[in-house]
């Protein structure tokens, strides 16, 4: 039996190195799979600091690493959620660092529509658990508001639609924040308008909105996506200024409809929302007055008609006078003879007393009425003495406490004369606040007639000349006659018109 020798293992094979068949395999896998489509469920999301993202496609026998560079994760209209079926668009590589091959993924689509639904369903359902969608922190819409924000494209016939029924309804100052509406900056330019407009200060060179609109025309769900976005959700439930919802048709329904204030069906029915009709306002506030005075003079006759029926019960004024007069009558009568009989009786007890009067008894009453009165001039000038000193140290006191309530008193009238100017300055301008000087100023004007204020169309009519005051002047006008129909005549050069 013959033994041969068997070669050594491998020893005519070439020996590669780790990083060759790392390359080989490298060039192997990008050269057959440079451009491919791969379907499957989204699963171990992960987002670093570095804005790259790194995920698992899986399905029910296999995972594949996949990874998208941040480049590539800003440019996608869908981002990748866990447990959403999907098809990836990439290619192939391998990483030689850890013997595994990924797919580089440079854009997402949602397996059908039917994925997004799912999606947006269950991003709607954890939305909802946060609290977003609640009725209890929506904001009332104002009833007329001075400056209204629109967050939408300046270039779409969504904004002429709201700019036109605004104007119809009650023009109203607009502030147009241009955004995207669809696409991949859709959704972060829509949350930073909203934020950019509650960011404004209230005193500011731009008016702070008292009303936000964020407003797109119809589309397919693909289109209206960016407002699936939970930054446009989040920034609208968190807004300060009340927010309405116009995106899509009547049909349509995103999620920023449930986190906004009020959500209207198209964006002309948003216009709508904003402001009530000027002219039904006027009419309402005519009816309004014209209930007020028929009040007032209802109430001031029955007002009337009562004190009437209450003089009725009260007496006469001479019947309540009678008694008293007749009274006085009966005294006046008495008086006479009471006086003279009282005189008799005073004079006989004078008559007794004098008798009994002689000179002796005045000499001596005089005399003691002398020694009397001169013991008291004696009393009265030690008094006197004593008096005129309490009197001087009196004076320097009072003179001095005069002398400081002279300086106060001199004080006085100018601190009262500079309050009184101080309030007088204040009540000034409170007056020209509240006047209707100031109301001129924002554009208003007062028509007067021959017969006084003019307040409505009809009372103009029927005045030959009116006068209207603008806020730097007054203007005569001639109202314009109404023509029959058919013969119209242009006015006059020296006639005027009401609009």
């Amino acid at each position: 039996m013959e033994v041969f020798e068997e070669p050594g293992l491998g020893g005519n094979v070439h020996e590669f190195t780790v990083s060759e068949i790392s390359g080989a395999v490298k060039r192997v896998i990008e050269g057959e799979f440079g451009h491919v489509r791969v379907r499957g469920e989204i699963s171990r999301v992960s987002r670093p600091a570095s804005g790259h993202l790194y995920f698992d496609l899986k399905d029910d026998r296999s995972v594949l690493a996949a990874v998208s560079w941040k480049g590539q994760v800003q440019r996608m209209t869908v981002r990748p959620e866990e447990g959403m079926e999907v098809i990836a668009v990439g290619r192939l590589t391998t990483f030689p660092g850890q013997s595994k091959y990924q797919l580089i993924v440079e854009d997402i689509v949602p397996a059908g529509a039917g994925a997004l639904m799912v999606m947006l369903e269950k991003r709607k359902a954890a939305l909802a658990a946060e609290g977003l969608f609640d009725a209890a922190r929506k904001k009332p819409v104002p009833f007329l508001p001075e400056v209204i924000g629109v967050v939408t494209s300046p270039s779409g016939a969504v904004i002429r639609d709201i700019l036109h029924r605004l104007r119809d309804r009650f023009p109203r100052r607009v502030l147009i924040w241009p955004v995207a509406v669809q696409g991949e900056k859709c959704a972060p330019e829509v949350a930073a308008a909203i934020k950019g407009f509650n960011a404004l200060p209230e005193d500011g060179p731009v008016p702070r909105p008292d009303l936000l609109i964020v407003a797109r025309g119809g589309g397919s769900i693909e289109d209206l996506w960016g407002f699936n976005e939970e930054i446009v959700v989040r920034a609208a439930a968190a807004s300060r200024i009340p927010l309405i919802s116009a995106v899509g048709h009547e049909t349509d329904t995103t999620l920023i409809d449930y986190a906004a204030d009020k959500r209207a069906p198209t964006p002309t029915a948003a216009a709508e929302m904003a402001v009530p009709v000027r002219a039904d306002l006027i009419a309402w506030t005519a009816d309004q007055d014209a209930r007020l005075g028929r009040a007032i003079r209802h109430r001031g006759e029955i007002r009337r008609q009562r004190l009437t029926d209450l003089s009725r019960a009260l007496g006469r004024p001479e019947m309540l006078l009678a008694p008293a007069r007749q009274q006085l009558d009966q005294w006046s009568s008495l008086l006479g003879p009471a006086l003279r009989t009282a005189a008799s009786r005073k004079r006989a007890m004078f008559s007794h007393s004098a008798a009994l009067v002689r000179p002796s008894l005045l000499t001596r009453f005089i005399a003691d009425e002398r020694r009397a009165l001169g013991d008291r001039a004696r009393s009265l000038q030690a008094a006197f003495v004593r008096l005129a000193r309490d009197a001087d140290r009196d004076a320097k006191r009072q003179r001095q406490t005069l002398e400081a309530l002279s300086g106060r008193l001199d004080a006085a009238p100018r601190a009262r004369l500079a309050a009184l100017s101080e309030r007088l300055d204040a009540l000034d301008r409170t007056r020209q606040t509240l006047g209707y000087t100031e109301t001129l100023r924002r554009g208003f004007a007062v028509v007067r007639g021959e017969s006084g204020l003019v307040t409505a169309k009809a009372e103009a009519e029927v005045e030959t000349t009116l006068e209207i005051e603008f806020r730097d002047g007054r203007l005569r006008v001639m109202p314009a006659v109404p023509q029959k129909a058919g013969k119209s005549k242009p006015p006059r050069p020296d006639q005027g018109s009401l609009f």
